[in-house]
């Protein structure tokens, strides 16, 4: 009698394998850090592994980059020496974002997202009703059907099964959403000795491979503001650094809402991460400043461009990762005229409250 005998398996251990996903793991977080400079990276990976001896006495950082060079990862620039991250870098860097941030999820139906509507849809929901002409056999709950026939006609005899024993599983409507996604960009975002440029930067780079994965019909529009503002592409997003700009609100939600005007999508919605009050409005080609409490002037205009995006219903939930008592007046004013929603993070619950919040409006109509 033929047949199979299992043993356990232990794989052979690749020494080698694991400590170059170790240090791959770390050098993604510096590339983050030095805004996609791999050079600085990889210097600082160098020290580091000088430091706590990272590598071991087989395999150095020369063989990490090699082994960078060999799987795709790093490109020696032409001419000067350089090294350069790849495409294949920078989506491994925005994979290891949304694990980091939003946890491994079970990726769902492509581009779809339960509202509070029932009807013809992709999702099987938890209601459940009679059957009427015209519903897709597939949507038939036979556990349920089952049950009915058998109560309503007991166990004695040939088992029967009406047309009004059958009962199916409610589908639930699908939508698709628009959001832009605005980053200040400016000068605050590095003072006082803390970084919060990276964790948004991380952030955004999350929510863009969530988007891309698991809600592909979405369409995700990132946006930097600083004394202008300006759309960057994804995978721009690790290059992303903070300049010595003021904060220009204004210009971001006037591209923002320019940029939601071209979608056909139903809803939309506008997610903006900050540290601070608009400090900087654009009056012709000059700049008007200041950075000196909350100026009437920029406010106004500011509320201005809130009442605006309630109007076309276009809610803004604005992320401020600071807790001045003067910064949660001003977001409190512009919460309650768009009628939007705020949020108070440190810089560790930022992208679980955009996950959440993001998860949350899917499941209404704006």
């Amino acid at each position: 009698m033929k047949g199979f005998r299992f043993s356990k398996f232990v794989p052979e251990k690749d020494e080698d394998k694991n400590t170059f996903e170790q240090l791959l793991d770390i050098f993604l977080q510096l590339v983050t850090m030095t805004g996609g400079d791999a050079a600085e990276a990889l210097s600082w990976l160098t020290d580091l592994d000088k430091r706590y001896n990272m590598t071991k006495p087989g395999y150095g950082i020369g063989d990490f980059i090699e082994d960078l060079k060999s799987k795709g990862y790093l490109d020696e620039k032409q001419g000067n020496g350089g090294f350069k991250i790849t495409g294949k870098a920078e989506q491994t860097i925005r994979k290891s974002a949304l694990e980091e941030i939003f946890g491994k999820l079970k990726r769902g139906k492509g581009g779809q997202h339960k509202t509070n509507h029932t009807g013809p849809g992709e999702e099987r929901g938890t209601d459940r009703r009679p059957f009427a002409f015209g519903d897709n056999l597939d949507q038939i709950a036979l556990t349920d059907s089952l049950r009915n026939a058998q109560v309503n006609h007991g166990f004695s005899g040939d088992f029967l099964l009406t047309e009004d024993d059958l009962e199916v599983v409610e589908s639930e409507a699908s939508t698709q959403t628009s959001t832009v996604l605005m980053i200040d960009i400016s000068h605050s975002m590095i003072l006082y000795g803390e970084d919060r440029i990276t964790p948004a930067k991380k952030v955004a780079m999350a929510l863009a491979e969530l988007v891309k994965t698991r809600y592909p019909k979405d369409t995700l529009d990132v946006i930097v503001f600083g004394n202008d503002a300006w759309q960057i592409e994804i995978k721009d997003l690790p290059y992303l650094q903070v300049g010595p700009y003021h904060t220009n609100t204004v210009a971001g939600l006037e591209l923002a809402m320019d940029l939601l005007r071209r979608r056909k999508n139903p809803n939309k919605q506008i997610f903006m991460i900050t540290d601070g009050k608009p400090t900087c409005l654009k009056v012709g080609i000059k700049y008007y400043k200041n950075s000196f409490g909350i100026d009437s002037k920029i406010l106004k205009e500011t509320l201005k461009l809130a009442a605006q995006c309630r109007k076309m219903k276009i809610p803004v939930t604005t992320f401020m990762i600071a807790s001045d008592p003067y910064l949660k007046e001003f977001v409190k004013e512009f919460t309650t005229v768009n009628n939007g929603n705020a949020y108070y993070s440190n810089l560790q619950g930022l992208g679980h409250l955009i996950f959440e919040d993001y998860r949350r409006n899917r499941t209404k109509r704006f």
